[in-house]
């Protein structure tokens, strides 16, 4: 039986993702086979099959190399060692951060310890929206140390990450405001949040004295959010190509600011299907693409104006 897999055979435009087959890996102790359902796409793809960032300069001798950090699916197969698994078991994970990747695979092994079980009432999809996304919200939050009746900025609300940031800053009673295009306005509304249309005026002249700001977008964006805070606010930035930038004009305004890089962590991934589970927390899938249509996916990623997650549906 073979084993479909997305790679890039070397860094360049979205159309030079290829697929090659190889054959389904057996699992080593301690691990499992996965049949993936789902894989998510997620910016640092984009960036990484382009040639930059760190996931590329490390990887520059391992061409052809499988993108994908986010999976959901089925266990295929267990190695010996693995006790609370077993065979169909419905999983997701956030795999192979940042070096290894693997997740653009019909079949990928993955140790038993980085899996989370999904709920019987948790869709595949909406498990697999989650694993890079979520915990990147969550631990974006958590440096920025959200309060009850703070008022927290978070740029690109209605994207993969910051859909998921708003509705956890919102279930925290923080005050949340959020950049968007027009046709988001009202979809951030219902997640609770004062939505801000960035193509009608910058957020610095809509946002002030606002506790923390959650930067989702980099460059010039956050450089103007953050004439939004207050003295002695908090700064996280997520895209690393401008973390520097943003981080040095914060501290010379400052704020206490930091870059990120999100840390797996299945305990979040635990507690977020949990929450799914219970319909607390809402995932927005933009669209699953076949994987063999993951070029079309990475230039809709690149496009800026996801709402919510893009995923690939790996068995079709």
């Amino acid at each position: 039986m073979e084993n479909k897999q997305v790679v890039i055979p070397q860094f360049g435009e979205p159309e030079v993702l290829t697929i090659q087959r190889s054959v389904v890996p057996e699992p080593k102790r301690g691990e499992v086979v996965i049949k993936v359902a789902f894989a998510g796409v997620n910016p640092i793809d984009v960036k990484t099959r382009a040639g930059l960032g760190w996931a590329a300069a490390q990887n520059r001798e391992n061409l052809p190399w499988v993108l994908g950090y986010d999976v959901s699916g089925s266990v295929y197969r267990c190695g010996e060692g693995v006790e609370a698994l077993e065979v169909g078991d419905k999983v997701a994970g956030f795999i192979g951060f940042p070096l290894q990747g693997g997740g653009y695979s019909q079949y990928v092994t993955v140790l038993e310890s980085a899996l989370s079980l999904v709920p019987d009432s948790v869709t595949l999809e909406a498990a697999a929206a989650l694993p890079l996304a979520g915990q990147t919200a969550i631990q974006a939050l958590d440096k920025v140390s959200v309060q009850e009746g703070q008022r927290i900025l978070i740029l690109a609300g209605a994207g993969g990450v910051g859909h998921i940031a708003v509705q956890l800053a919102v279930a925290a009673k923080a005050e949340v405001f959020t950049t968007c295009s027009e046709a988001n306005l009202d979809y951030l509304a219902t997640l609770g949040a004062h939505a801000i249309n960035y193509h009608f005026a910058p957020v610095s002249e809509r946002v002030e004295e606002a506790d923390a700001l959650v930067d989702l977008v980099g460059g010039d964006a956050a450089l103007d959010a953050l004439k939004c805070l207050k003295d002695g606010a908090k700064v996280v930035t997520v895209p690393t190509l401008s973390a520097e930038l943003i981080c040095e004009k914060a501290k010379l305004l400052g704020f206490e600011a930091t870059g990120m890089l999100v840390d797996p962590n299945r305990e979040q991934l635990d507690a977020m299907l949990y929450l799914v589970s219970i319909g607390l927390l809402k995932t927005e899938i933009y669209h699953v693409y076949p994987m063999d249509q993951v070029v079309d996916a990475h230039i809709q990623m690149e496009t800026g104006h996801t709402r919510g997650k893009i995923l690939l549906d790996m068995q079709c």
